[in-house]
């Protein structure tokens, strides 16, 4: 197993992002890991939707991600709150001794990513370790041949 996959933090925002998320990791070997989801708060402005919601939907997502990693994974669960998403996941990384951040992109038109802020953007360029992006693998589907 390489440094860099040691201690991973892996963002989720919803239980499809865990999916693919989980999906992408198929396949390599790493030490330990830590999903954190952000409830965003909008700093003065109406949340999008209630915290009860949102601590729903990150509980369904890490329910994912034990689902399909099973016990093979020593696997932290961790909801954060804040204002700024990229932040957070940093702040998270620094107390879990991350030896990287990893994610698969998320898709949306660029229009939607500079209206709600690109996270992923963030992730990349103003953090102060390695994050890995891996790519979103299409879940397997039988084909026409009897496969």
């Amino acid at each position: 197993m390489s440094d860099l996959l040691d201690r991973v933090v892996l963002p989720v925002a919803h239980d499809d992002d865990a999916t693919a998320t989980a999906r992408a990791l198929d396949g390599h070997e790493f030490g330990s890991a830590l999903a954190v989801h952000v409830v965003e708060k909008a700093g003065g402005a109406p949340d999008k939707a209630s915290v009860e919601q949102r601590e729903e939907a990150a509980e369904e997502a890490f329910s994912v991600l034990r689902a399909y990693f099973d016990d093979e994974v020593d696997l932290e669960t961790r909801i954060l709150y804040g204002t700024d998403v990229a932040d957070a996941i940093f702040e998270a990384a620094d107390d879990y001794g991350a030896s990287s951040i990893v994610i698969t992109p998320r898709g949306g038109s660029r229009w939607i990513q500079l209206l709600t802020g690109d996270v992923a953007l963030s992730l990349v360029t103003e953090t102060d370790r390695p994050v890995v992006v891996l790519p979103d693998v299409e879940e397997e589907t039988g084909g026409s041949d009897g496969e």
